[in-house]
């Protein structure tokens, strides 16, 4: 479908969880191998930042220096809002991109998760002046932003800076009436003032596949139609009306053939009845289990204090979703068995991590309560033996 001139495909390679070697780092070579399979299938849009940890530089040698660069679109962002101090250190961000994807100009350019105190660095550092000029010079052909915070705000903005081409906002069934993230209410802000929108978090940051409670499992196991979670949750988003692009973040060669097959198959109007309650299902048992919206992002990330935010997160809800034995089993994984050990009852409550929380999470109560579940008599005389081993 055709926006701001591009043929965009409704289906976008998101670039944040790219699949990862055992060191950690991202492996390249699997990742040319789901980026051949994705162009192949006739999709071309790809999402990066500058804030993803390797994902810019593992698109160039996966993507950018194999194919011709009218065979692709590129949309990478900036997040001034990290480590900026002045309008030059935000600038650089960009430069960065530039020579980190080799991509030579970006096809569509963010200002990344704007909302709550985020925007105003946009604003001290004039960036929205910065990126027309970019655009005047060609390093830039299309300009939006992307967006965590309420319909009002986002309201704001579009009024302050009807310039920005397009919004990227956080779109899936859980979210659509939460009240945390309000998706149907900032969608239809962005589409009052005209302003494509491109889809993220369309499965949570995974956690609509994989972290489903074992409720909600249970659901897709008695499934006599054998809908995937998955399948469901992007089915979902393809037959909203008037929407643009999903961006599915992708890190094994499987997900990529389910979701091209997925977004081949299915377009508006595409769900049933049976599609529509089994969804509502699946909704009620998530918010009936899950105690903290996290999705692993880890834009809360690094703490001062070394607590590792999404991990302790993922055992808090994995206590709900799966059993408290099984949540406290990881958590002590988690924080004990680190180079360098954290629990949650070290946080000391500076709040920098809820200054970046695009779920609006109050992190520092969350966190207390969750070591008051998690970090029981049992678990501090594991973490101490643990830690005299180490020693010895």
């Amino acid at each position: 479908m055709s926006y701001l001139g591009e043929d965009i495909k409704k289906l976008g390679f998101g670039l944040m969880r790219l699949p990862q070697l055992e060191d950690g780092k991202i492996d390249i070579e699997q990742t040319k191998q789901m980026v051949d399979l994705f162009l192949e299938a006739g999709f071309t849009y790809f999402d990066t930042a500058w804030a993803y940890a390797g994902s810019e530089d593992a698109i160039r040698q996966a993507l950018v220096e194999r194919y011709p660069r009218d065979r692709f679109i590129l949309a990478t962002k900036n997040a001034a809002w990290i480590n900026c101090k002045t309008r030059e250190d935000a600038i650089a961000q960009f430069e960065t991109s530039l020579k980190q994807t080799g991509a030579g100009y970006f096809d569509f350019y963010l200002l990344h998760n704007l909302g709550e105190g985020r925007t105003h660095f946009f604003d001290d550092f004039d960036l929205w002046s910065w990126v027309q000029e970019k655009k005047k010079e060609g390093k830039i052909k299309h300009v939006g932003f992307s967006f965590h915070s309420t319909p009002e705000e986002l309201e704001e903005i579009l009024n302050k800076h009807p310039e920005m081409e397009f919004v990227q906002l956080q779109i899936n069934y859980a979210d659509w009436e939460a009240p945390a993230i309000q998706a149907k209410a900032c969608y239809e802000v962005a589409r009052k003032h005209g302003k494509p929108v491109i889809i993220m978090e369309p499965l949570r940051g995974g956690r609509l596949v994989n972290l489903l409670p074992e409720s909600a499992k249970e659901l897709f196991a008695q499934d006599e139609e054998h809908r995937t979670p998955a399948e469901l949750a992007l089915k979902w988003l393809y037959d909203q009306p008037e929407g643009t692009c999903v961006l599915s973040g992708m890190n094994s060669m499987e997900m990529v053939e389910q979701n091209v097959r997925t977004a081949s198959e299915y377009g508006v109007g595409c769900m049933t009845e049976s599609d529509r309650a089994l969804v509502e299902a699946v909704r009620q048992e998530i918010t009936k289990h899950v105690k903290v919206g996290c999705t692993g992002c880890g834009y809360c990330m690094p703490c001062p204090r070394g607590v590792d935010i999404p991990g302790t997160f993922r055992c808090y809800n994995a206590m709900y979703s799966e059993g408290k034995k099984s949540g406290r089993r990881d958590y002590l994984q988690c924080t004990a068995f680190r180079k360098n050990p954290a629990s949650a009852s070290q946080c000391v409550g500076c709040g920098k991590c809820e200054q970046h929380c695009p779920q609006h999470i109050e992190i520092r109560r969350e966190l207390k309560a969750a070591a008051g579940e998690l970090e029981t008599v049992k678990y501090k005389f594991m973490k101490t033996a643990i830690g005299v081993l180490k020693l010895w």
